[in-house]
């Protein structure tokens, strides 16, 4: 493909509520037990799920988090910087791209309970990437806090809070 308008028609992706486009590839047919799993979940789970989302332009994913590991994986386009504020406030970049000898990775994991918010590294671009999740995702563990609440808990990140966030 050339373009993300190319990408979006020919995987049928959709609006995803936290930007970008998206569609769901997998969900395990088996679930996990509300009882297997830790506390921070309510009800059970699939054991795994996968979707592709593509972001382009300088549109982006909101801070948001979620409450497992999600592993991200590079398909096409420029690369994904992926901005990561861990619960004690601790700030970290990776960029999910091809280009590996200029620092960038394939796949990364950005670790359960991390608020975390996506851009593509070339505005003029786009990123196809996929995301895969374990427990599998469920809308209940999503949390996407407005600028204000990110503020009140790590004001020293407030011009990327306020950059990315709806």
């Amino acid at each position: 493909m050339k373009d993300a308008n190319g990408w979006i028609e020919a995987l049928s992706l959709k609006p995803h509520p936290e930007g970008g486009f998206f569609r769901e590839t997998y969900r395990s047919d088996e679930v996990l037990a509300h009882g297997s799993l830790p506390d921070r979940f309510s009800g059970e789970r699939n054991f795994s799920t996968a979707i592709y989302y593509l972001l382009e332009g300088k549109d982006f994913s909101a801070f948001h988090r979620i409450r497992q590991d999600e592993v991200w994986h590079f398909y096409d386009g420029a690369s994904l910087i992926i901005h990561i504020i861990g619960p004690d406030g601790s700030y970290s970049t990776a960029r999910l791209g091809r280009t590996i000898l200029d620092g960038e990775v394939p796949q990364f994991i950005v670790p359960a309970g991390c608020f975390f918010a996506v851009e593509v590294s070339d505005p003029s671009s786009y990123v196809l990437s996929g995301c895969t999740v374990a427990p599998g995702f469920d809308f209940a563990d999503f949390e996407m806090p407005s600028a204000e609440q990110l503020l009140n808990s790590f004001p020293e990140h407030a011009v990327l809070i306020e950059r990315l966030t709806r």
